[in-house]
Formats: C-alpha cells, structure tokens, sequence
C-alpha cells in the first residue's frame, strides 16, 4: 500500500515522510518542485508533481495504488480542500490523517465526513516557530516579542509520529488528538535554553502589539493573518499552555524537549565562524 503526502517538504511533512520511510511503508511526496524535494528527503521517496491548494491539477498518476492520504491544511487549502478530499476517496484512499490549520474547519469536516477513516491531529504551537528568532539572535543577540506567556510547544517530529502510527495502525479512527511538548515554556525560558546551546547571551525585547502585527504583515501576511496570529499570543488558550501526555501514549515514548529542538537547529542561530 502506498501513503501520500501533501505538503512533504514543509516543517511537518518531511517528519511524515521520514517517519514512514523509517517503518518500512512506500510513500509518495506531493511537491511543487521534485528536483528541490529529492534532496530534502529519504531515498526511495516517489516525488510527483504537484500541491494540494490546486487539486483540479493533479494527475490522474498522484492517488494511484494510494491507501493513505496525509493532509496538512495550509494558507489557500480552505476553499479547495474538500475538493482534495473528495477526489482522494473516489480513487480508492482508506484513510486519512489530517494536520488541523489552528481549528475546525471546511478541510478538516471534510474530511470528518467523508466516509473513510481518519484522524485529527491538533498540535499546539510548533516549535519550529522559533526558527523566526534565528536572524535577530545571529545579527543582534535579541528577541523582539510583545508577550512572554508560556507555551506548550510541540516538536515537530512528534506531530509527524503520531500521524505515522494514526495512518499504519488501528485504535486512532475518529480521534482528535490534542499534541503538545513536555514543558509549557515562556518567550524567556525558551531565550535562557537557547542561550545556553549556543553559547551567547540572547536578550527580550519587548515590543507592541502593533509592531509585532507590522512585521508578520511585512512577510507578506494580511493584517486579518497578523492580527489573529498576534492576538493568540496575547490571550493564550488553556489548550496552548497546557501539556498533555498524547504524544506519549501514541507513540509510546517521551516528547521531545524544546532543549532537545534547540541542539537540533543550533547552527541557524549561531554567527558564521
């Protein structure tokens, strides 16, 4: 049987891929660009042409033999999504795991209703956001946030094994699951474990609620994106700063600590020698 990937080589999906890579299953990647992709992720890996955000475009080749489908709901996926869905199942896929974007909605009650198995995954935030810090911490040794609330952040490698075991084994059909890390940190713990790896002393500068929207809105984002997204900082859900064990009980060992995460991606923050 063979599982596609949607999304394969942004921050979860290559976990997705080399997760089920490393349990032996065949795996299709859908990317825009497969020449970029084949150096991103394992051997063996079937590359086709493609994104999800455009599902009236994929070939009649990308859900052939396909089982498994794992969805990752991203910008533009909302208005089409059900539309992916929907041709999924007509091919012949079984069931589905889906990459929630932040709530309920028209992807993920598609897939809910769509008659095939499938599993929800909610992370909390990705620890990978903190890659946003990587060029201030390099330029300056700072960190500008308007908040310093805790939260209960997620490795994405984790996010992608729970997905594995949801899409290869029986017990997660119909199950939400929400996933967190094994600390609730704050902005400041996260700067003093981070200072600490790359052994350079990283402060917190605390900006407005205004700046911080201008910035993301500087990236390209709409002020509606930037304003949600700031906003969730400043009023943080019991979900965002509470840590579960769903992570451990799926997989069955520990989550992977925000240190851990740090050691991983120390270079990026670190100046050139």
């Amino acid at each position: 049987m063979t599982t596609l990937v949607t999304g394969a080589t942004g921050n979860t999906g290559r976990h997705v891929v080399a997760e089920l890579v490393r349990r032996g299953e065949t795996v299709r990647a859908l990317t825009r660009d497969p020449g970029a992709a084949a150096g991103l992720l394992p051997a063996g890996v079937e590359l086709v042409r493609g994104t999800h955000t455009r599902p009236g475009e994929l070939g009649k080749d990308v859900f052939r033999g396909v089982s498994r489908l794992h969805v990752t709901v991203t910008g533009g996926l909302a208005e089409v999504g059900p539309e992916l869905v929907g041709r999924a199942v007509a091919a012949g896929v079984q069931r589905i795991t889906v990459l929630w974007g932040g709530w309920v909605g028209p992807v993920e009650r598609a897939v809910e209703d769509s008659g095939v198995e499938w599993t929800r995954l909610e992370p909390q935030e990705f620890m990978s956001n903190t890659l946003a810090w990587a060029d201030s911490v390099r330029r300056e040794g700072v960190v500008r946030e308007p908040h310093d609330f805790p939260s209960a952040l997620v490795h994405e490698a984790d996010i992608a094994a729970v997905a594995a075991v949801a899409l290869m084994e029986d017990g997660h059909v119909g199950k939400a699951y929400n996933l967190t890390g094994p600390q609730a940190l704050t902005a400041s713990e996260r700067i003093a474990v981070l200072s600490k790896i790359i052994g350079r002393d990283v402060e917190l500068v605390r900006i407005t609620h205004e700046q911080a929207v201008e910035r993301l809105m500087a990236t390209g984002v709409s002020r509606a994106d930037a304003e949600y997204v700031v906003g969730w900082y400043a009023k943080p859900t019991e979900d965002s700063t509470t840590v579960v064990d769903t992570v451990q009980r799926v997989t069955h060992r520990p989550a992977r600590t925000f240190a851990a995460w740090a050691d991983e991606h120390a270079e990026r923050f670190r100046l050139p020698a």
